[in-house]
């Protein structure tokens, strides 16, 4: 299918592209008429893709919890062109207590979800200042900014990638480098089949982690009110807006979680002012 011709194609490099909002964005932007550089585990995901995009879709193969693997694959899709927009998308979370959590567990969830989007990101910083600019878009969650029992190292990853994102964003911003982390609530994406869940320990069986565990053993994704094809498309608005945000807050219950987890953080801060003054010295 030949790219429209209306305006300059871009080029992308999204990760974690075989299914739900990495897909879907892989989608949009062949729509628009960019081009688009896909990172899947399993090549054949985006055979359908590639039938009807041809060259415009290139496939890498890149396991996420091989950091070596990832210098590899920037740097191939660096040589075909410049890359224009960098999504990082891949991730799964481990459900379950973190006392009930292996270390190759955290360690996984940690190098999928936090290592591996330092890594890519690091990799385009100087391409991307070199060229003149670029975006990259770091698909956090409002897991990014509030805490749920049995998601402690999904939590661990997601609130350090906010922390790296809003770092890293000021610190090329003279470069015309932006960077934006999208935080998108409960989205038809299929991710309840990628959980990954603990040996289950009597301890936590009856408690708060026992019926959110429960919960997620049996939520249908229907009721989840996050449309994917549309979080895709207003994320792709955002790229092409000359100052977007740091964060993009995408869905109903998303903006209601967050916005109560803020609160109850400032008002606990609040409270603290007298003691957090009284450990100065005095003069």
């Amino acid at each position: 299918m030949p790219a429209p011709s209306d305006k300059a194609a871009r080029h992308w490099f999204v990760t974690g592209a075989s299914g739900g909002l990495g897909r879907r964005l892989t989608e949009h932007a062949l729509r628009k008429g960019d081009r688009v550089t896909a990172t899947v585990r399993r090549p054949a995901a985006l055979e359908d893709l590639r039938e009807a995009y041809g060259d415009r879709l290139t496939v890498e193969i890149l396991d996420l919890t091989r950091p070596a693997d990832v210098d590899k694959v920037v740097a191939r899709t660096l040589r075909s062109g410049p890359v224009d927009v960098v999504v990082n998308n891949a991730g799964y979370a481990v459900v379950g207590a973190a006392e009930e959590m292996t270390a190759e567990q955290m360690r996984d969830q940690i190098e999928v979800l936090l290592l591996a989007p330092m890594m890519i990101t690091r990799a385009f910083l100087q391409p991307m200042r070199e060229q003149g600019g670029g975006r990259i878009i770091q698909i956090s969650s409002m897991g990014g900014q509030i805490g749920t029992p049995t998601h402690s190292s999904y939590h661990a990853g997601k609130w350090g990638l906010e922390g790296f994102t809003e770092s890293v964003s000021r610190e090329v911003s003279d470069f015309n480098i932006h960077l934006t982390l999208v935080e998108p609530g409960a989205t038809r994406t299929g991710f309840a089949s990628a959980l990954q869940y603990t040996t289950e320990t009597t301890a936590y069986r009856d408690g708060a982690v026992g019926r959110t565990r429960r919960y997620l053993e049996t939520a249908d994704e229907n009721v989840f009110t996050g449309d994917p094809a549309k979080l895709a498309a207003a994320i792709y608005d955002t790229t092409r807006h000359p100052s977007p945000p740091l964060r993009l807050t995408l869905g109903a219950d998303t903006y209601g979680a967050i916005h109560a987890a803020l609160t109850e953080r400032l008002t606990a801060l609040e409270t603290q002012k007298e003691l957090a003054e009284s450990v100065a010295f005095t003069r």
